[in-house]
């Protein structure tokens, strides 16, 4: 029997995971504005986020969200953060029980801290909730290149019945039985990717730049160790994957964040002129509180969160990275 999948959100990810499942299955995508889910229907393009690219003929889209949610099988929520926990409790009414709900959006909630398959969990319990993360550029993807992900769940069938309907002849969908480090592996290598855009943006090498890379790493893994991740998780696609892409490609919101503050703009010009949203600007802060609270330190995530939010440089925030303590390269690590 095919399944019948439903992904909430229109913007680049969304739209991209809605066209690689609607080569496997039926596939809509709701979106929000009535011309949007118009024009990604009649004219198989996403003039706004992906203009460049055509969509598969059979994706089909909608802005009505109960003709979205009713008939799912399987729920793909691509919200950005903030409005996350709207989104999801807008669906229930809708949602059939039981149905899996695989969040794509890397991210933590502002105020309560929790990752997105905790807040799915809350407003709709007893549904099983993964998601599917990765090193994943929108573009790159729609063009036709080689890319690998990993959907994860704690229940390793459900992860492995959901496989095929992402995976095509170029994209790889990998599982994992490790959700909470894939999870949090996706959201903090956002903040990492902004420290590594300061360094672009003021005129630092590749050396700066593995050393961003690596040392982020290590952060990451330390704070998703302490959450419950396990550590070789942050080793695979979900963590120093996804870091890599993220830090150094120039499709990279987050790392284009960074650079623009490497480059004297400040936090408030660079979101407005932006039309899509850096998780890692909103999630800064609810990381670095999360840290504090496990006692783990977060050099890296501390300097973002004084450039974004206390008026710092990014030439400061590299300055205070620098006269940090030297110590054992894995201290922290376990």
């Amino acid at each position: 029997m095919e399944i019948r999948i439903t992904v909430l959100g229109a913007g680049s990810w969304g739209t991209t995971v809605a066209s690689l499942a609607a080569q496997n299955t039926a596939t809509t995508l709701w979106a929000r504005r009535p011309d949007a889910a118009e024009e990604i229907r009649d004219d198989h393009v996403n003039s706004r986020y992906l203009p460049d690219y055509r969509l598969p003929e059979t994706l089909h889209a909608t802005a009505d969200l109960e003709e979205a949610v009713s008939t799912a099988d399987v729920l793909v929520m691509g919200v950005p953060s903030s409005g996350f926990r709207e989104a999801v409790a807008d669906a229930r009414p809708f949602l059939r029980p039981w149905v899996p709900v695989i969040s794509l959006t890397k991210g933590i909630e502002q105020g309560s801290r929790l990752r997105m398959t905790e807040v799915i969990s809350e407003e709709l319990p007893g549904h099983p909730v993964g998601v599917l993360t990765g090193p994943n550029l929108a573009k790159e993807i729609l063009a036709g290149h080689a890319a690998a992900s990993v959907i994860a769940l704690t229940d390793l069938s459900i992860a492995t019945a959901l496989q095929d309907c992402f995976t095509t002849e170029v994209f790889r969908v990998y599982t994992n039985h490790d959700l909470v480090g894939c999870e949090l592996g996706g959201a903090l290598k956002n903040v990492i990717a902004i420290a590594s855009g300061m360094a672009d943006g003021l005129g630092a090498g590749d050396n700066t730049r593995a050393a961003v890379i690596t040392r982020g790493l290590s952060e990451l893994t330390r704070l998703g160790s302490a959450l419950g991740g396990e550590p070789i998780t942050f080793s695979g696609l979900a963590g120093m994957g996804d870091l890599m892409a993220t830090c150094i490609s120039k499709q990279s919101r987050n790392r284009h964040v960074g650079e623009e503050l490497g480059k004297g703009k400040t936090i408030e010009k660079i979101i407005e002129e932006m039309n899509q949203v850096a998780e890692g600007v909103k999630s800064c802060r609810a990381i670095q509180e999360l840290g504090r609270e496990h006692d783990v330190e977060m050099p890296i995530t501390d300097e973002v969160v004084r450039v974004c939010y206390e008026g710092a440089s990014a030439e400061e925030a590299y300055r205070g990275l620098l006269k940090r303590n030297l110590e054992h390269e894995m201290h922290g690590i376990h």
